[in-house]
C-alpha cells in the first residue's frame, strides 16, 4: 500500500526536513559528491570543514545527534575528531 504524503508536489526549502542522507568520510583531498543542507555527527568531537564558499573552519566540541545546518563541500580528515558523520539534504 502506498504511503500518504500530504506534502508531495511541494518544493522543499532550506528549512524543510531532510529527505536524503549519505555517509561522509573525512578526506583532505576530495570534495563531497553532494552538497548537504546539514550534517549530523554520530559521535561528538571536532569537525573541520570547507564551506560552500570555500572558507575553511574547524568547529570544536560539537555534540552528537544534532543536525548542524552547515552547507559544506568537504569535511577534512585533518582536524576532525568526530565520527559517523552523515550529510543530509
Amino acid at each position: 500500500m502506498p504511503i500518504f504524503d500530504p506534502f508531495k508536489g511541494q518544493s522543499a526549502g532550506y528549512d524543510s526536513p531532510a529527505t536524503h542522507g549519505f555517509a561522509i568520510v573525512p578526506d583532505d583531498a576530495a570534495e563531497l559528491t553532494a552538497l548537504p543542507r546539514g550534517v549530523i555527527l554520530g559521535q561528538s568531537g571536532d569537525l573541520a570543514v570547507v564551506f560552500q564558499s570555500g572558507e575553511s573552519v574547524t568547529f570544536r566540541n560539537l555534540a552528537e545527534g544534532i543536525v548542524y545546518p552547515f552547507r559544506v563541500r568537504a569535511v577534512l580528515s585533518t582536524g576532525t575528531t568526530a565520527a559517523d558523520i552523515i550529510g543530509v539534504y
